[in-house]
Protein backbone atom coordinates (compact mmCIF):
# COMPACT_ATOMS: atom_id res chain seq x y z
CA UNK A 1 0.00 0.00 0.00
CA UNK A 2 2.87 2.42 0.87
CA UNK A 3 4.45 1.72 -2.58
CA UNK A 4 1.05 2.45 -4.47
CA UNK A 5 0.98 5.35 -2.25
CA UNK A 6 4.07 6.66 -2.92
CA UNK A 7 3.40 6.11 -6.98
CA UNK A 8 0.24 8.18 -6.65
CA UNK A 9 1.86 10.94 -4.96
CA UNK A 10 5.04 11.12 -7.93
CA UNK A 11 2.42 11.20 -10.50
CA UNK A 12 0.19 14.06 -9.30
CA UNK A 13 3.67 15.82 -7.95
CA UNK A 14 6.04 15.72 -10.87
CA UNK A 15 4.31 18.56 -12.97
CA UNK A 16 3.33 20.75 -9.50
CA UNK A 17 6.98 20.51 -8.42
CA UNK A 18 8.56 20.90 -12.31
CA UNK A 19 6.09 23.90 -12.29
CA UNK A 20 7.52 25.41 -9.08
CA UNK A 21 11.05 25.19 -9.85
CA UNK A 22 11.29 26.56 -13.30
CA UNK A 23 8.99 29.42 -12.37
CA UNK A 24 11.81 30.06 -8.87
CA UNK A 25 14.84 29.72 -11.43
CA UNK A 26 12.50 32.62 -13.89
CA UNK A 27 12.36 34.57 -11.15
CA UNK A 28 16.05 34.86 -10.39
CA UNK A 29 16.35 35.31 -13.39
CA UNK A 30 17.79 32.25 -14.76
CA UNK A 31 15.55 31.05 -17.97
CA UNK A 32 15.74 27.25 -19.32
CA UNK A 33 16.68 26.98 -22.62
CA UNK A 34 14.64 25.65 -25.42
CA UNK A 35 16.65 22.39 -25.01
CA UNK A 36 16.47 21.99 -21.33
CA UNK A 37 12.62 22.21 -21.08
CA UNK A 38 12.20 19.93 -24.18
CA UNK A 39 14.22 17.03 -22.83
CA UNK A 40 12.81 17.81 -19.14
CA UNK A 41 9.45 17.54 -20.23
CA UNK A 42 9.89 14.16 -22.30
CA UNK A 43 11.72 12.72 -19.26
CA UNK A 44 8.82 13.64 -16.51
CA UNK A 45 5.94 12.23 -18.60
CA UNK A 46 8.10 8.76 -19.90
CA UNK A 47 8.45 8.38 -15.76
CA UNK A 48 5.04 9.92 -15.06
CA UNK A 49 3.55 6.92 -17.40
CA UNK A 50 5.59 4.54 -16.32
CA UNK A 51 4.87 5.01 -12.63
CA UNK A 52 1.24 4.97 -14.07
CA UNK A 53 1.57 1.57 -14.92
CA UNK A 54 3.22 0.47 -11.94
CA UNK A 55 0.30 1.72 -9.81
CA UNK A 56 -2.62 0.10 -12.40
CA UNK A 57 -0.87 -3.39 -11.54
CA UNK A 58 -0.65 -2.38 -7.88
CA UNK A 59 -4.45 -1.04 -7.37
CA UNK A 60 -5.97 -4.20 -9.50
CA UNK A 61 -4.25 -6.45 -6.26
CA UNK A 62 -6.41 -4.73 -4.27
CA UNK A 63 -9.31 -6.82 -2.98
CA UNK A 64 -11.81 -3.77 -4.51
CA UNK A 65 -9.33 -2.23 -7.12
CA UNK A 66 -9.60 1.36 -5.65
CA UNK A 67 -7.07 3.05 -3.57
CA UNK A 68 -7.90 5.65 -1.15
CA UNK A 69 -5.41 8.17 0.52
CA UNK A 70 -6.52 10.59 3.19
CA UNK A 71 -3.49 13.01 5.01
CA UNK A 72 -5.99 14.52 7.21
CA UNK A 73 -7.88 17.86 7.40
CA UNK A 74 -6.91 21.51 5.88
CA UNK A 75 -8.94 23.30 7.95
CA UNK A 76 -12.24 23.09 9.65
CA UNK A 77 -14.83 25.68 11.20
CA UNK A 78 -17.44 24.74 13.33
CA UNK A 79 -19.09 21.63 11.44
CA UNK A 80 -17.51 22.33 7.99
CA UNK A 81 -14.22 20.53 7.21
CA UNK A 82 -12.02 20.53 4.08
CA UNK A 83 -10.33 17.08 3.81
CA UNK A 84 -7.00 16.10 1.73
CA UNK A 85 -8.41 12.86 0.67
CA UNK A 86 -7.75 11.25 -2.85
CA UNK A 87 -8.95 7.97 -4.68
CA UNK A 88 -8.00 5.94 -7.63
CA UNK A 89 -10.89 3.84 -8.75
CA UNK A 90 -12.32 2.92 -11.76
CA UNK A 91 -13.91 5.89 -13.11
CA UNK A 92 -10.35 7.89 -12.24
CA UNK A 93 -8.16 5.23 -13.66
CA UNK A 94 -9.20 6.48 -17.85
CA UNK A 95 -9.26 9.79 -17.10
CA UNK A 96 -5.63 9.86 -15.37
CA UNK A 97 -4.33 7.56 -18.06
CA UNK A 98 -5.42 10.17 -20.63
CA UNK A 99 -4.15 13.19 -18.97
CA UNK A 100 -0.58 12.03 -18.48
CA UNK A 101 -0.28 10.47 -22.24
CA UNK A 102 -2.00 12.73 -24.27
CA UNK A 103 0.06 15.95 -22.09
CA UNK A 104 2.93 13.75 -23.08
CA UNK A 105 2.12 13.82 -26.41
CA UNK A 106 1.43 17.51 -26.61
CA UNK A 107 4.21 18.16 -24.64
CA UNK A 108 6.67 16.98 -27.67
CA UNK A 109 4.43 18.13 -30.14
CA UNK A 110 4.71 21.34 -28.72
CA UNK A 111 8.72 21.64 -28.43
CA UNK A 112 9.18 21.68 -32.23
CA UNK A 113 6.17 23.62 -32.59
CA UNK A 114 6.58 26.40 -30.43
CA UNK A 115 10.19 26.51 -30.93
CA UNK A 116 12.20 30.34 -30.68
CA UNK A 117 8.29 31.21 -29.83
CA UNK A 118 8.87 34.14 -26.78
CA UNK A 119 6.40 32.48 -25.11
CA UNK A 120 7.96 28.83 -25.06
CA UNK A 121 8.55 28.92 -21.40
CA UNK A 122 5.52 30.59 -19.85
CA UNK A 123 3.37 27.74 -22.23
CA UNK A 124 5.23 24.63 -20.50
CA UNK A 125 4.92 26.34 -17.68
CA UNK A 126 0.75 26.45 -17.92
CA UNK A 127 1.18 22.75 -19.27
CA UNK A 128 2.53 21.39 -16.46
CA UNK A 129 -0.06 23.35 -13.70
CA UNK A 130 -2.65 22.03 -15.93
CA UNK A 131 -1.67 18.66 -15.43
CA UNK A 132 -1.26 19.01 -11.91
CA UNK A 133 -4.99 20.89 -11.91
CA UNK A 134 -6.63 18.09 -14.01
CA UNK A 135 -5.24 14.91 -12.15
CA UNK A 136 -6.48 17.13 -8.95
CA UNK A 137 -9.78 16.50 -10.46
CA UNK A 138 -9.66 13.20 -11.62
CA UNK A 139 -8.53 11.91 -7.82
CA UNK A 140 -10.22 14.87 -5.31
CA UNK A 141 -12.52 11.85 -3.02
CA UNK A 142 -14.71 14.72 -2.59
CA UNK A 143 -16.60 18.03 -4.37
CA UNK A 144 -14.40 20.36 -2.00
CA UNK A 145 -10.87 19.07 -3.54
CA UNK A 146 -11.98 18.60 -6.81
CA UNK A 147 -12.70 23.03 -6.97
CA UNK A 148 -9.06 23.22 -6.30
CA UNK A 149 -8.04 21.39 -9.62
CA UNK A 150 -11.19 22.61 -11.36
CA UNK A 151 -10.12 26.68 -10.76
CA UNK A 152 -6.41 25.59 -11.83
CA UNK A 153 -7.84 24.28 -15.30
CA UNK A 154 -10.11 26.99 -15.65
CA UNK A 155 -7.10 29.48 -15.14
CA UNK A 156 -4.25 27.83 -16.92
CA UNK A 157 -7.09 27.54 -19.95
CA UNK A 158 -7.81 30.90 -20.22
CA UNK A 159 -3.98 32.10 -19.81
CA UNK A 160 -3.47 29.70 -22.97
CA UNK A 161 -6.33 31.34 -25.00
CA UNK A 162 -4.45 34.56 -24.35
CA UNK A 163 -1.19 33.24 -25.33
CA UNK A 164 -0.22 35.57 -28.21
CA UNK A 165 -1.24 38.89 -25.52
CA UNK A 166 0.48 41.48 -28.45
CA UNK A 167 -2.82 40.91 -30.33
CA UNK A 168 -5.68 42.38 -28.75
CA UNK A 169 -8.68 39.32 -29.92
CA UNK A 170 -6.74 36.72 -27.84
CA UNK A 171 -6.73 38.99 -24.63
CA UNK A 172 -10.62 40.06 -25.39
CA UNK A 173 -11.70 36.36 -25.87
CA UNK A 174 -10.02 35.15 -22.97
CA UNK A 175 -11.85 37.85 -20.89
CA UNK A 176 -14.85 36.40 -22.54
CA UNK A 177 -14.18 32.58 -21.60
CA UNK A 178 -13.03 33.79 -18.02
CA UNK A 179 -16.32 35.94 -17.41
CA UNK A 180 -17.94 32.33 -18.55
CA UNK A 181 -16.35 29.86 -16.17
CA UNK A 182 -16.88 32.55 -13.04
CA UNK A 183 -20.81 31.95 -13.96
CA UNK A 184 -20.47 28.69 -14.55
CA UNK A 185 -18.51 27.79 -11.40
CA UNK A 186 -21.14 29.69 -8.97
CA UNK A 187 -22.77 26.91 -9.76
CA UNK A 188 -20.25 24.22 -8.68
CA UNK A 189 -19.36 26.68 -5.30
CA UNK A 190 -23.30 26.97 -4.51
CA UNK A 191 -23.37 22.89 -4.59
CA UNK A 192 -20.86 22.87 -2.22
CA UNK A 193 -22.22 24.91 0.38
CA UNK A 194 -25.95 22.99 0.45
CA UNK A 195 -23.60 19.37 0.05
CA UNK A 196 -22.71 20.27 3.46
CA UNK A 197 -25.85 22.00 4.76
CA UNK A 198 -28.40 19.34 3.62
CA UNK A 199 -25.77 16.38 3.43
CA UNK A 200 -23.42 16.83 5.90
CA UNK A 201 -20.69 15.85 3.51
CA UNK A 202 -19.56 16.31 -0.22
CA UNK A 203 -17.27 13.40 0.25
CA UNK A 204 -18.06 11.39 -3.13
CA UNK A 205 -18.77 7.70 -0.94
CA UNK A 206 -21.24 9.19 1.38
CA UNK A 207 -23.30 11.59 -1.75
CA UNK A 208 -23.15 7.57 -2.97
CA UNK A 209 -24.79 6.63 0.06
CA UNK A 210 -27.42 9.70 0.00
CA UNK A 211 -28.53 8.78 -3.48
CA UNK A 212 -29.18 5.31 -2.28
CA UNK A 213 -31.33 6.45 0.68
CA UNK A 214 -35.02 7.07 0.15
CA UNK A 215 -35.57 8.37 3.60
CA UNK A 216 -33.35 11.93 2.65
CA UNK A 217 -35.92 12.38 -0.24
CA UNK A 218 -38.60 12.13 2.11
CA UNK A 219 -37.43 14.41 4.17
CA UNK A 220 -35.73 17.02 2.03
CA UNK A 221 -37.86 16.29 -1.47
CA UNK A 222 -36.17 19.06 -3.36
CA UNK A 223 -32.59 18.60 -1.94
CA UNK A 224 -31.34 16.07 -4.51
CA UNK A 225 -33.24 17.88 -7.48
CA UNK A 226 -31.54 21.25 -6.25
CA UNK A 227 -28.19 19.39 -5.87
CA UNK A 228 -28.25 17.75 -8.94
CA UNK A 229 -29.46 20.83 -11.52
CA UNK A 230 -26.79 23.01 -9.97
CA UNK A 231 -23.85 20.19 -10.87
CA UNK A 232 -25.57 19.65 -14.48
CA UNK A 233 -24.86 23.24 -14.92
CA UNK A 234 -21.72 23.47 -13.60
CA UNK A 235 -20.66 20.43 -16.05
CA UNK A 236 -22.36 22.59 -18.99
CA UNK A 237 -19.97 25.37 -18.18
CA UNK A 238 -16.69 23.50 -18.30
CA UNK A 239 -17.73 21.17 -21.41
CA UNK A 240 -19.40 24.49 -23.96
CA UNK A 241 -22.92 23.23 -23.48
CA UNK A 242 -26.58 24.63 -23.44
CA UNK A 243 -26.12 28.16 -22.22
CA UNK A 244 -22.10 28.20 -21.76
CA UNK A 245 -21.72 27.04 -25.57
CA UNK A 246 -20.28 30.07 -27.12
CA UNK A 247 -17.22 30.30 -25.51
CA UNK A 248 -15.46 27.44 -27.27
CA UNK A 249 -15.05 28.70 -30.42
CA UNK A 250 -13.53 31.98 -28.67
CA UNK A 251 -10.90 29.48 -27.37
CA UNK A 252 -9.56 28.63 -29.92
CA UNK A 253 -7.39 32.19 -30.43
CA UNK A 254 -4.64 29.55 -28.05
CA UNK A 255 -2.04 27.66 -29.81
CA UNK A 256 -2.60 24.89 -31.42
CA UNK A 257 -1.46 22.39 -29.17
CA UNK A 258 -3.36 23.87 -26.04
CA UNK A 259 -6.59 23.67 -27.91
CA UNK A 260 -5.54 19.50 -28.26
CA UNK A 261 -5.28 19.05 -24.57
CA UNK A 262 -7.82 21.37 -23.65
CA UNK A 263 -10.73 21.62 -25.61
CA UNK A 264 -9.97 18.39 -27.75
CA UNK A 265 -8.53 15.86 -24.87
CA UNK A 266 -8.91 16.07 -20.97
CA UNK A 267 -10.64 20.25 -20.00
CA UNK A 268 -13.56 19.60 -21.72
CA UNK A 269 -14.31 16.37 -20.68
CA UNK A 270 -14.02 17.33 -17.12
CA UNK A 271 -18.09 18.32 -17.41
CA UNK A 272 -18.73 14.54 -18.01
CA UNK A 273 -16.08 13.03 -15.19
CA UNK A 274 -18.34 15.35 -13.05
CA UNK A 275 -21.75 13.91 -14.36
CA UNK A 276 -20.02 10.45 -14.23
CA UNK A 277 -19.55 11.13 -10.47
CA UNK A 278 -22.86 12.25 -9.57
CA UNK A 279 -25.10 10.09 -11.67
CA UNK A 280 -26.17 8.00 -8.70
CA UNK A 281 -28.21 11.78 -7.68
CA UNK A 282 -28.79 12.84 -11.22
CA UNK A 283 -30.54 9.53 -11.80
CA UNK A 284 -33.34 10.41 -8.70
CA UNK A 285 -34.34 13.51 -9.85
CA UNK A 286 -36.41 12.97 -13.30
CA UNK A 287 -36.28 16.90 -13.66
CA UNK A 288 -32.32 16.94 -13.49
CA UNK A 289 -32.13 13.73 -15.97
CA UNK A 290 -34.45 15.46 -18.20
CA UNK A 291 -32.33 18.94 -18.23
CA UNK A 292 -29.31 16.98 -18.80
CA UNK A 293 -31.21 15.09 -21.20
CA UNK A 294 -32.40 18.04 -23.31
CA UNK A 295 -29.15 20.61 -22.70
CA UNK A 296 -26.71 17.61 -24.53
CA UNK A 297 -29.28 17.22 -27.40
CA UNK A 298 -29.57 20.99 -28.33
CA UNK A 299 -26.28 21.39 -28.08
CA UNK A 300 -25.40 18.63 -30.21
CA UNK A 301 -27.43 19.79 -33.38
CA UNK A 302 -26.56 23.61 -33.05
CA UNK A 303 -22.93 22.46 -32.90
CA UNK A 304 -23.33 20.39 -35.61
CA UNK A 305 -25.35 23.08 -37.88
CA UNK A 306 -22.52 25.33 -36.52
CA UNK A 307 -19.91 23.05 -37.59
CA UNK A 308 -21.21 22.59 -41.15
CA UNK A 309 -21.16 26.74 -41.84
CA UNK A 310 -17.21 26.78 -40.35
CA UNK A 311 -15.05 28.35 -42.57
CA UNK A 312 -11.55 27.38 -40.65
CA UNK A 313 -10.53 23.82 -39.73
CA UNK A 314 -9.96 24.51 -35.54
CA UNK A 315 -13.15 26.33 -34.90
CA UNK A 316 -14.65 23.10 -37.33
CA UNK A 317 -13.75 20.71 -35.09
CA UNK A 318 -14.49 22.70 -31.85
CA UNK A 319 -17.81 22.57 -32.80
CA UNK A 320 -17.51 19.02 -33.63
CA UNK A 321 -16.12 18.46 -30.08
CA UNK A 322 -19.41 20.09 -28.77
CA UNK A 323 -20.97 17.47 -31.00
CA UNK A 324 -19.76 14.78 -28.81
CA UNK A 325 -20.13 15.97 -25.79
CA UNK A 326 -23.68 16.79 -26.26
CA UNK A 327 -23.92 13.25 -27.23
CA UNK A 328 -21.97 12.04 -24.45
CA UNK A 329 -23.98 14.35 -21.84
CA UNK A 330 -27.05 12.39 -23.68
CA UNK A 331 -25.76 9.14 -23.28
CA UNK A 332 -24.78 9.99 -19.06
CA UNK A 333 -28.82 10.81 -18.84
CA UNK A 334 -29.51 7.64 -20.16
CA UNK A 335 -28.29 5.27 -17.88
CA UNK A 336 -25.40 4.54 -20.69
CA UNK A 337 -22.53 4.85 -18.44
CA UNK A 338 -19.91 2.20 -20.10
CA UNK A 339 -20.55 3.63 -23.69
CA UNK A 340 -20.39 7.21 -22.03
CA UNK A 341 -16.69 6.26 -20.80
CA UNK A 342 -15.53 4.02 -24.60
CA UNK A 343 -17.13 7.11 -26.12
CA UNK A 344 -14.71 9.87 -23.78
CA UNK A 345 -11.85 8.13 -24.21
CA UNK A 346 -12.01 7.54 -28.08
CA UNK A 347 -13.36 11.27 -28.91
CA UNK A 348 -10.14 12.67 -26.26
CA UNK A 349 -8.09 10.81 -28.35
CA UNK A 350 -8.98 10.97 -32.12
CA UNK A 351 -10.17 14.96 -31.59
CA UNK A 352 -6.35 15.49 -29.57
CA UNK A 353 -4.32 13.95 -32.61
CA UNK A 354 -7.11 16.46 -35.11
CA UNK A 355 -6.23 19.10 -33.69
CA UNK A 356 -2.15 18.98 -33.74
CA UNK A 357 -2.60 17.54 -37.31
CA UNK A 358 -4.84 20.52 -38.49
CA UNK A 359 -1.97 23.31 -39.50
CA UNK A 360 -0.92 20.75 -42.19
CA UNK A 361 -4.90 19.38 -42.76
CA UNK A 362 -5.02 21.81 -45.62
CA UNK A 363 -2.13 20.65 -47.10
CA UNK A 364 -3.10 17.11 -46.83
CA UNK A 365 -6.71 17.66 -48.59
CA UNK A 366 -4.85 19.68 -51.61
CA UNK A 367 -2.61 16.59 -52.28
CA UNK A 368 -5.83 14.05 -51.88
CA UNK A 369 -8.12 16.39 -54.22
CA UNK A 370 -5.28 17.03 -56.89
CA UNK A 371 -4.70 12.92 -56.24
CA UNK A 372 -8.36 12.33 -56.81
CA UNK A 373 -8.11 14.23 -60.17
CA UNK A 374 -9.92 17.58 -58.44
CA UNK A 375 -13.12 14.82 -58.47
CA UNK A 376 -13.54 14.92 -54.21
CA UNK A 377 -17.39 14.76 -53.90
CA UNK A 378 -18.50 17.46 -51.24
CA UNK A 379 -19.69 16.20 -47.69
CA UNK A 380 -23.07 15.97 -46.08
CA UNK A 381 -25.23 16.38 -49.33
CA UNK A 382 -27.41 13.31 -48.35
CA UNK A 383 -28.69 16.38 -45.08
CA UNK A 384 -29.33 18.97 -47.59
CA UNK A 385 -31.78 17.44 -49.38
CA UNK A 386 -33.47 16.50 -46.66
CA UNK A 387 -34.80 20.45 -46.78
CA UNK A 388 -36.08 22.71 -49.04
CA UNK A 389 -33.21 25.97 -50.56
CA UNK A 390 -35.20 28.49 -48.82
CA UNK A 391 -34.72 26.94 -45.23
CA UNK A 392 -31.21 26.14 -46.02
CA UNK A 393 -30.25 29.25 -47.10
CA UNK A 394 -31.98 30.96 -43.63
CA UNK A 395 -29.98 27.87 -41.47
CA UNK A 396 -27.08 29.34 -43.14
CA UNK A 397 -27.80 32.37 -42.06
CA UNK A 398 -28.59 32.05 -38.76
CA UNK A 399 -24.93 29.46 -38.48
CA UNK A 400 -23.23 32.29 -39.74
CA UNK A 401 -23.83 34.38 -36.80
CA UNK A 402 -23.91 31.49 -34.50
CA UNK A 403 -27.40 31.48 -33.59
CA UNK A 404 -27.35 35.26 -32.35
CA UNK A 405 -25.93 33.30 -29.10
CA UNK A 406 -23.50 36.24 -28.49
CA UNK A 407 -26.04 38.98 -29.45
CA UNK A 408 -28.36 38.00 -27.01
CA UNK A 409 -25.91 37.86 -24.25
CA UNK A 410 -24.48 41.33 -25.18
CA UNK A 411 -28.16 42.84 -25.20
CA UNK A 412 -29.76 41.15 -22.15
CA UNK A 413 -26.95 40.40 -19.77
CA UNK A 414 -23.88 42.29 -20.68
CA UNK A 415 -25.19 45.69 -21.15
CA UNK A 416 -27.22 45.85 -18.17
CA UNK A 417 -24.65 44.73 -16.10
CA UNK A 418 -22.41 47.34 -17.23
CA UNK A 419 -25.40 49.59 -16.62
CA UNK A 420 -25.98 48.20 -13.21
CA UNK A 421 -22.23 48.60 -12.10
CA UNK A 422 -22.26 52.18 -13.89
CA UNK A 423 -25.06 53.64 -11.86
CA UNK A 424 -23.23 51.94 -8.60
CA UNK A 425 -19.77 53.73 -9.11
CA UNK A 426 -21.76 57.45 -9.81
CA UNK A 427 -23.74 56.63 -6.71
CA UNK A 428 -20.23 55.80 -4.98
CA UNK A 429 -18.64 58.68 -6.70
CA UNK A 430 -21.78 60.98 -5.80
CA UNK A 431 -21.18 59.74 -1.76
CA UNK A 432 -17.26 60.45 -1.87
CA UNK A 433 -17.88 63.95 -3.35
CA UNK A 434 -20.40 64.69 -1.31
CA UNK A 435 -18.26 63.94 1.43
CA UNK A 436 -15.46 65.63 0.45
CA UNK A 437 -17.17 69.39 0.07
CA UNK A 438 -18.89 68.66 3.67
CA UNK A 439 -15.28 68.26 5.15
CA UNK A 440 -14.06 70.83 3.39
CA UNK A 441 -17.26 72.82 4.86
CA UNK A 442 -16.35 71.93 8.01
CA UNK A 443 -12.80 73.27 7.71
CA UNK A 444 -13.79 76.61 6.62
CA UNK A 445 -16.19 77.10 8.85
CA UNK A 446 -13.00 76.26 12.09
CA UNK A 447 -10.53 78.52 10.31
CA UNK A 448 -13.23 81.68 9.74
CA UNK A 449 -14.11 80.73 14.15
Amino acid sequence: MMNANFLFFLILGLPLTTFLLLSLLWLVGITASERVIGRTTKVIYGVMFLALISLIYLMLQQPEHCLHIRLGEWFRVGEYEYPLAFQFDRLTLPFFALTVILTGIVGSFSITYLHRDPGFLRFFLLLYLFSFGAMLVFSASSLDLLIGGWEIVGITSVLLISFFQYRPEPVNNALRVFATYRVADLFILVSVFLAHHWFGSADWSQLKVIAASPALTENTPYAVTVFAILLVFAASGKSAQGPFCSWLARAMEGPTPSSAIFYGAISVHAGPYLLLRVEPLIRQSTFATSLLCFIGATTAIFATMLQRSSTDAKTSLAYASQTQLGIIFVEIALGWHDLAMLHVLGHATVRAMQFLRSPSMMSDYHRVHSGAGGQLSATGVHYDRLLPESIQHKLYCFTIFRGFHDAMIQRFLVLPLCKVIGIFRWMEGRRNHLTTSSQQEKCVRSSKS
